[in-house]
């Protein structure tokens, strides 16, 4: 990769960007600057003060192929000669187009997002003051020129043509780099005197205002445009391998000489997340995680390594997409009902969002016999060890490949217990103490013991219905307090047990507000009495939920305490298929004092109020 860094003269810039010299690629996103900032942005100018850097990239790239797009505001005649594409800058070099060029009207908004059309003038007398004074000299008009009070009633100020603009002393900064315009519109001032002082400490440093750039040769690579994008780009929206892959599929001549069309894969992903609304687990699915799932399947039936970075995904062929997209979107929609069957109903109980790409890789490399019993219980076993195990929180783009490659030979060989584990299954590992940290969402193990324990033939305490995905809705569903937070203040229960998922189990909203802030022997005699649950079926419920009732019935929080952190250790191992490593019957190596101090979960509402004793 080759590159230089240049200053451009504004006016050649606006020359470019005006002729098509200059285009957006496609995968720019629109036009969203405000008003103040556009105007700001003039005065930055005025001033002589830098703003910032401009990149373009050489349009002879052989090795990118961007669609252009012209500059919002610019209409170019057919035939224009592209020469640089704008990879950052849009927004300045966008506003400036419309602002300094052409009627000056620019399309923007004010600061509460209500859309506006305005035109920027300076008003001479305080531009003439000095520097000083051009914040206050250039001011934003409505575009038909006036300026309106008293609710629209009267006229504050007018300058909609050029007479009224002269008579009241404002210059149109849509002149600023056409000179011959400038210097007629000036020459008619009644003032003449003031023609050479706007020329002088005006026109001329406006017209000789230069911006720096960095210039990308026609050698640089696709990985190399994303990287040297991402690391230089510091206005407005951050792009993603997303956008460029629009550009890059809008400009394949292959697919236009075949259909006639441009492929608009924004077009494609909207299709994606349309089919996909019907799994709220999966609603925080993004452009980039599904990019991701094609990646790996193109790279696995590839000859190159299976991969799923961000830099390989940019050689991904039009073709290749074109071939594993729709797999993949049906493998979603199978990926939603292996969640839904674990008990993840909703995103925010997502352990990990991203484990959902090698999942719906895997299911399309394995195809019906995903769902063989055996074959899906592995599969199983090798979500809870990437959940369990926490090992999809960090960089995980190698992981996704490996699993790929790894699991579906690992599942059909489920009758073989010696069979070669995947990597993720052979580095999960669980530390009972661990338990005592996971306290809220933050934690994906959290959620997935949330998950287990529904999975688990639970029902609800008051409701006796189980949590099964329509009535997980119905009932709203949260994990609470076993042993209320207010009765473990009152008893003088340490917050890193009070808080801990051993403490919390899932239960109906109306579930908790009936439990309220009471010893949990006195809400068992509320559940029994008002609700009317036999005792024995009582204690069946909660023993579900992997509880010892005889401490829960005694208050005996210590007993219930190592009890339940004893059955929850069972409850993992059975997910992962690996033994959790036992510590002290206190805490150990992964307790609270091992990890970043949390927030009590906000999801988890306190409804501690307690009841007089003996009430129900």
């Amino acid at each position: 990769m080759g590159f230089q860094t240049p200053k451009y003269e504004l006016k050649n810039l606006l020359d470019w960007t005006t002729s098509g010299k200059v285009q957006l690629p496609d995968f720019q996103r629109g036009y969203k600057w405000e008003d103040e900032r556009i105007r700001q942005l003039l005065v930055t100018i005025l001033r002589g003060h830098p703003l910032g850097v401009v990149m373009m990239l050489e349009a002879d790239n052989v090795n990118v192929r961007f669609k252009p797009r012209p500059i919002e505001g610019v209409k170019l005649e057919s035939g224009a000669a592209l020469e640089w594409l704008l990879l950052d800058g849009q927004q300045r070099l966008t506003s400036l187009t419309q602002a300094l060029t052409g009627d000056g009207i620019v399309a923007t908004k004010d600061s509460r997002g209500k859309f506006l059309e305005r035109r920027y003038y300076l008003e001479i007398a305080k531009a003439l003051e000095g520097e000083d004074s051009i914040d206050d000299a250039v001011v934003s008009i409505p575009a038909d020129g006036k300026i309106r009070s008293n609710f629209g009633k009267d006229i504050a100020l007018d300058v909609s043509t050029e007479d009224f603009e002269r008579e009241r002393g404002y210059f149109p900064l849509r002149l600023l780099y056409d000179p011959y315009a400038a210097t007629t519109w000036l020459s008619e001032l009644a003032d003449k005197a003031v023609m050479s002082r706007m020329i002088a400490d005006v026109l001329n440093p406006a017209g000789s205002y230069a911006i720096p750039a960095i210039v990308l040769d026609d050698s640089t690579s696709k990985a190399a445009v994303a990287t040297v994008f991402e690391k230089v780009n510091t206005g407005g929206l951050r792009l993603n391998v997303f956008e460029l892959l629009t550009a890059m599929y809008a400009g394949d001549v292959d697919y236009y000489q075949v259909h006639g069309d441009d492929f608009r894969l924004n077009d494609d992903w909207a299709a994606t997340k349309e089919s996909l609304k019907a799994y709220p687990a999966l609603s925080g699915l993004e452009n980039t995680d599904f990019l991701q799932i094609v990646s790996l399947l193109a790279s696995l039936h590839g000859p190159a390594a299976t991969t799923a970075r961000k830099e390989d995904i940019l050689n991904l062929r039009l073709a290749d997409y074109l071939e594993w997209a729709p797999r993949a979107r049906e493998a979603l929609a199978w990926a939603a009902g292996f969640l839904d069957s674990l008990h993840i109903h909703v995103a925010r109980d997502l352990p990990y969002p991203k484990q959902v790409v090698p999942l719906a890789a895997i299911k399309v490399v394995l195809g019906d016999d995903a769902d063989v019993y055996g074959i899906h219980r592995r599969l199983q076993q090798w979500y809870w060890c990437g959940v369990l195990g926490e090992l999809y929180g960090g960089a995980i783009e190698s992981r996704f490949a490996r699993d790929v490659e790894q699991v579906p030979l690992w599942a059909k060989s489920a009758s073989d217990p010696a069979a070669a584990q995947p990597k993720t299954v052979v580095d999960a590992n669980f530390f009972e103490s661990r338990l005592h940290s996971m306290r809220t969402r933050n934690s994906a193990a959290y959620k997935g013991v949330y998950a287990l324990l529904m999975a688990q033939d639970t029902r609800d305490w008051m409701l006796n219905q189980p949590f099964t995905k329509a009535d997980f809705l119905t009932m709203q569903v949260d994990i609470h307090h076993i042993f209320p937070k207010a009765w473990c203040a009152k008893n003088g229960i340490d917050e890193e047990r009070r808080e801990s998922i051993v403490n919390k189990t899932p239960m109906a909203k109306k579930t908790n507000i009936r439990l309220s802030g009471n010893a949990p022997s006195l809400y068992i005699k509320g559940l029994e009495s008002v609700v009317g649950i036999p005792p024995g079926d009582l204690d069946q419920i909660i023993a579900r939920h992997q509880i010892d009732v005889s401490t829960l019935r005694a208050d005996d929080f210590d007993a219930f305490f190592t009890a339940r952190r004893e059955a929850l250790s069972r409850l993992i191992e059975s997910a992962m298929g690996k033994q959790v490593a036992r510590e002290s019957a206190s805490a150990g190596v992964e307790d609270a004092t091992a990890f970043e101090a949390e927030p009590e979960d906000p999801d988890d509402e306190s409804h501690d109020g307690e009841l007089a004793e003996g009430e129900p």
